[in-house]
């Protein structure tokens, strides 16, 4: 096992084997490798962008959650089973198609943050060889934190206070890179000196691949950490500095759709110098896979919800204190901005709950399978009989501008206890809240004239349809796009990239 190093150098400057530039020559088509690293799976696509059409695809649920000595107001995740997942579904795609890959688009989980260290002495991540050729790249677990997610609340509504404001059209709240890395300066300074490196997986990712000493991020990322000026395309780094933010570890940043660097060697079969894009926001990805014109909106049900639409027209204000708003604009591409309700709240509440009733059944001494839980709530709420006045807010995780606010279950009656009731008034009260959020008004200002779905959450829940349809009177239509894997590969084709 071996370290090597590349210069940083352009990608058009990498001279391609005469081999590998037959092969491309030689080929009418023009694939391109696409990579989602998720909040719990990793799926990775082989775009023919000829005709825009996925010809091979795989995915991997990481199970790489760990125990967070916060307790409940930590998630962590561990990085080299992330990165083994990544691996695994990468060596099961065809090798033909591999060797054929001339760009490679990655994307993922947005807001969250790990460290890592690099030396001249060491990397964080470690070839794995076979026959003196590069095999794939293992991560080396005591040089790399965890991965603090987007769903850690160790930074609580106090701590949050406590930091200054942002100069940014977004505020900073909980499970936001920056605000961890403050409360790590804060509780853990020893983590800040340890590591000479931050980013999300993501970057991480990139910089692993293209064996970067230091990590670059996408202003797509880098907005969704906080303390990001978007107007001006840079962190706030002096207000930072002066708050005894450690500004060493702020990655460097590069425009959405730019390569950051090659692949520093054969990867899984795919030649060495493939152009790499410099990691994106899944939710961004997701849209752009998504919508087919601009009069599209995108429903994302999944771990959590969000709703979403470009914004035409829109240009940040850099605000002295933003406080978090029910609507928050994100960098999209092309100079573009998501107007994104995002709600914590979505199949993360519904999982909840039939994980309340598989541990009461238990409790009661038998087990139900979780997967007929599902199927026998479903059937229920879909009978007629299952619309009554039980109201619920499934609030359980709050909302980044309501972080006080909890669960409520109101106007309960001897009539409206039926197990079809209550999961029907649970999949009303969160389209409630979503609608709370961005509301139909809202999409009708902005000539919205249908809602794209997306997500397993909502594709897989006729009840949740139907409630859609009846919030925002729209259309509500699934299409075959959608995947965060396939925006990332998409984005590699679009007219600003660089490379």
């Amino acid at each position: 096992k071996t370290s090597n190093r590349i210069s940083f150098k352009t990608c058009s400057s990498y001279n391609y084997r005469e081999s590998e530039l037959e092969v491309m020559a030689d080929n009418n088509n023009n694939y391109v490798l696409g990579i989602d690293i998720g909040t719990t799976s990793v799926k990775v696509i082989v775009l023919n962008t000829k005709n825009n059409e996925i010809v091979a695809k795989q995915n991997k649920d990481t199970q790489s959650n760990v125990p967070s000595d916060q307790g409940t107001d930590g998630n962590k995740q561990d990085v080299p089973k992330i990165i083994s997942a990544l691996n695994t579904c990468v060596a099961k795609l065809p090798k033909d198609l591999l060797r054929q890959i001339t760009k490679i688009g990655i994307c993922g989980q947005m807001h969250g943050v790990m460290l890592w260290n690099n030396s001249e002495q060491q990397l964080a991540w470690e070839r794995i060889e076979r026959d003196g050729a590069l095999v794939r790249y293992d991560v080396i677990q005591d040089r790399v934190t965890a991965l603090y997610t987007w769903q850690d609340n160790r930074c609580d509504a106090e701590f949050i206070s406590s930091l200054p404001p942002a100069k940014s059209h977004l505020p900073v709240n909980t499970g936001y890179g920056t605000a961890t890395l403050f409360w790590m300066a804060k509780h853990k300074p020893e983590k800040c000196t340890k590591f000479n490196c931050a980013g999300t997986i993501q970057d991480f990712a990139v910089a692993m691949l293209c064996n970067l000493e230091k990590p670059v991020m996408s202003v797509q990322n880098a907005a969704s950490w906080g303390y990001f000026d978007c107007k001006n395309v840079c962190w706030n780094s002096e207000l930072l500095e002066e708050a005894g933010f450690p500004i060493s570890l702020l990655p460097d940043v590069k425009n959405s759709g730019e390569i950051a660097e090659c692949l520093a060697d054969n990867w899984h079969t795919i030649p060495k110098g493939t152009p790499i894009s410099v990691a994106l926001g899944d939710l961004q990805c997701s849209v752009l896979a998504t919508i087919e014109s601009i009069n599209d909106a995108v429903l994302n049900i999944s771990t959590s919800a969000q709703m979403a639409f470009v914004a035409q027209d829109f240009e940040p204000i850099v605000d002295e204190a933003p406080a978090p708003k029910p609507i928050e604009y994100y960098p999209y591409f092309h100079n573009q901005y998501l107007a994104v309700a995002a709600s914590l709240n979505g199949g993360n509440v519904l999982a909840t709950f039939v994980r309340m009733l598989q541990q009461w059944t238990m409790e009661l001494g038998f087990s139900v399978p979780q997967s007929k839980v599902w199927e026998k709530i479903i059937a229920l709420s879909m009978d007629e009989n299952a619309v009554s006045d039980l109201k619920i807010q499934p609030t359980l995780l709050g909302e980044r501008h309501l972080t006080e606010t909890g669960a409520v279950v109101g106007n309960i009656n001897i009539g409206n206890l039926g197990l079809g009731q209550v999961f029907r008034a649970l999949c009303h009260g969160l389209l409630e809240n979503l609608h709370g959020m961005m509301s139909r008004e809202m999409l009708s200002k902005a000539n919205i004239s249908r809602i794209v779905g997306n997500g397993s959450g909502l594709s897989r829940n006729k009840v949740l349809q139907n409630e859609v349809q009846q919030f925002y009177l729209l259309p509500l239509v699934f299409t075959t796009g959608g995947d965060a894997a396939k925006g990332a590969a998409m984005a590699m084709n679009l007219q600003n990239v660089i490379g």
